[in-house]
């Protein structure tokens, strides 16, 4: 299971009232241009793309959304050389988090870039849990990761982040 009903539900109610809800992406475009390019890869996967910012941000290429909850956005995905999932890991349910990297290996062709948050959120959900359910240190996301990819490029950001360009097994 990637997410139970009852979470797919909150997260929904939080995109729809909260208009900064899973609208960051946008600030990774100039990345996707630079891994395009290094990788050659053709076509992108923004996996967990909450409002669409990156694909409106990047109008010139054909950028393929998945958000289990954003209506629209929901269909099963088809892979692609590259798959961006930024400010996403965080937020699984800990009981889903293998089914989900699961999910995202087997949607790279190429390679997936991931950025993940290691401390808590700003925002919480209506049953007032921190938005980041999954609040670990990068060694704790490192070893999790690397049971579905190898890690190309792995570069924590201070104390509260981590960015990985990496492979599937």
């Amino acid at each position: 299971m990637r997410i139970s009903n009852e979470y797919r539900e909150a997260n929904k109610r939080l995109h729809e009232t909260n208009p900064r809800y899973g609208s960051s992406s946008a600030k990774w475009a100039p990345k996707v241009l630079e891994l395009l390019r290094s990788t050659q890869s053709k076509t992108v996967l923004d996996y967990g793309c909450g409002k669409g910012n990156l694909r409106a941000a990047l109008p010139e290429l054909e950028i393929r959304e998945y958000d289990p909850a954003v209506p629209g956005k929901d269909a099963e995905p088809k892979p692609a050389d590259l798959v961006m999932c930024t400010d996403v890991l965080e937020h699984i349910e800990p009981d889903c988090l293998n089914d989900v990297l699961a999910h995202i290996r087997s949607l790279t062709l190429g390679f997936a870039f991931v950025n993940i948050a290691t401390r808590p959120a700003i925002k919480t959900l209506p049953d007032g849990r921190n938005t980041h359910l999954i609040i670990q240190s990068e060694a704790w996301w490192r070893a999790r990761i690397e049971a579905f990819f190898q890690v190309a490029d792995w570069s924590p950001d201070r104390d509260w982040a981590v960015s990985a360009l990496l492979q599937p097994r």
